[in-house]
């Protein structure tokens, strides 16, 4: 496996079978990252975490301790032709042990927070929590929660909460 720039901490520790890791992506031990797993690049995924065929981990993508992903939407059991496939949008965080259903998309520069279960699309720029997850806060393209972030001489639009 040829991982240019990308740095796996004791990979004697984890399991990793997929050979798609982008460049400059950072994956500590122990994880379990299956096959058909693509990591873009600037990746950060902490240990713990379980990621299983069928996810994809687009570029500047954080994944905290004991995140747990999904594949089998259904609890089918019934192989790969009963899996969703789970995508995490650019710049997106997903926070410690979050659980993750098969099939979900996580947009462009959002947050799972901690301990979360999300079960449905979350959207871009949004900020999702709880059991099952729910919509809290908008967040800034730059990440931010909005009304926080400045620019130089813009300003994000204030918070938005939604409960």
């Amino acid at each position: 496996m040829s991982l240019g720039t990308s740095k796996i901490w004791h990979p004697e520790k984890s399991v990793i079978l997929t050979e798609d890791i982008g460049d400059n992506c950072t994956i500590h031990a122990p994880v379990w990252i299956g096959k058909d797993v693509h990591i873009g690049n600037n990746v950060k995924i902490q240990a713990f975490a379980f990621i299983p065929d069928g996810v994809t981990l687009e570029d500047d993508v954080f994944i905290a301790p004991h995140v747990c992903f999904t594949n089998d939407a259904k609890l089918q059991v019934i192989g790969k032709e009963g899996w969703s496939c789970t995508i995490v949008r650019k710049g997106a965080k997903i926070g410690a042990n979050v659980t993750i259903r098969a099939g979900v998309t996580i947009g462009i520069n959002s947050i799972v927070g901690c301990g979360s279960v999300c079960l449905r699309d979350v959207p871009a720029g949004e900020t999702w929590v709880g059991n099952p997850a729910v919509s809290m806060v908008k967040s800034c393209a730059c990440g931010s929660s909005i009304g926080i972030a400045i620019h130089g001489k813009d300003k994000c639009e204030p918070a938005l909460f939604i409960i």
